[in-house]
């Protein structure tokens, strides 16, 4: 059985449309299948339209945070539930082509354990969106030694991999990076990012740079390097100057010191300060994995809890 994990915020006008079409495409291929939708603390009708779904749609079924947990705990949340012997994640607004799955699930069937999907191009996106999405995957694919640049959350996973991936303890997931890190035998299919059918996208510029620096410091230690090679710089810098003040010093020509002096203390400060608050962050960061509290918190489960009522999924 295959299980397609949709993480879903403010997403009620999609919910009835990507549940009755990734079902009809998996009917149609005869892949037995579930469709687990992941509401993550949505304020609008999303919870009602995937109740409803999973009462006329078979195996369609529904879990519900307790608030916004984020996109990733929603993905982990779907794998922890799913029952399938492969496990795929897709965009509830269908940007990911649902058509691809088909594919993906042969190449599975051919011994893949990792199928992923990346993208021909990101669609219709703004410049500054565009420049930069591309600035932090540059960042992480450097960090993480993994080109990510292409890679999107659109992937189907065997079972080995999925339990892999769950028995990691960290409270904080990027799971793009993680997925690829874990290894396994793997293989890519290539898609057009979709038009959205309904509603607007849910990522602000805030959201996104949010999410950007969450994840690039929950899976790289890279912005505590950028702090040593900025000390590194100045440490260069003041060598030379101090090297040139000397020399100007001995010659009898020695330089007015007022401003050199401001503008050392300035730069100095200025990294001293950005050291002590990337490390702070760093810190912040253990101490929530310290509390151990869980990823996500699940208030409301709707449709078949029993693999076996699925019939011949």
């Amino acid at each position: 059985m295959l299980s397609v994990i949709i993480p879903a915020y403010q997403e009620e006008e999609m919910i009835p449309i990507t549940a009755k079409t990734v079902s009809e495409i998996l009917d149609g291929a005869k892949i037995p299948h579930e469709l687990i939708f992941v509401n993550d603390g949505s304020r609008d009708g999303t919870w009602g339209q995937i109740v409803a779904a999973a009462k006329t749609i078979r195996g369609v079924r529904g879990i519900s945070f307790s608030k916004n947990f984020g996109k990733e705990a929603a993905m982990i949340a779907g794998l922890a539930y799913a029952k399938g012997d492969a496990s795929v994640i897709i965009d509830c607004d269908l940007q990911h082509p649902p058509e691809k799955i088909v594919e993906m699930y042969g190449l599975w069937q051919q011994g893949y354990k990792v199928v992923e999907a990346v993208k021909l191009s990101r669609g219709k996106e703004g410049v500054f969106h565009r420049f930069a999405a591309g600035v932090f995957y540059n960042i992480i694919s450097r960090a993480t030694g993994i080109d990510m640049r292409n890679a999107s959350d659109f992937k189907l996973m065997d079972r080995e991999v999925v339990e892999t991936i769950l028995k990691m303890p960290e409270r904080q997931f990027f799971f793009r990076a993680i997925s690829a890190w874990v290894g396994f035998r793997s293989t890519v299919v290539e898609f057009e990012v979709q038009e959205r059918l309904r509603g607007d996208s849910k990522w602000s510029l805030k959201s996104l740079t949010k999410y950007a620096v969450t994840n690039i410091t929950s899976f790289s230690s890279a912005p505590l390097q950028v702090v040593t090679l900025s000390g590194l710089v100045f440490f260069v810098f003041a060598l030379i100057l101090g090297v040139h003040t000397l020399v100007k010093f001995l010659s009898g020509a020695a330089l007015e010191g007022f401003t050199t002096v401001i503008m050392l203390q300035l730069i100095s400060s200025s990294i001293l300060m950005l050291a002590i608050g990337m490390i702070g962050y760093y810190v912040a960061k253990i101490y929530d994995e310290v509390k151990g509290r869980p990823r996500y918190i699940v208030e409301a489960e709707t449709g078949e809890t029993d693999a076996e009522n699925h019939g011949d999924l």
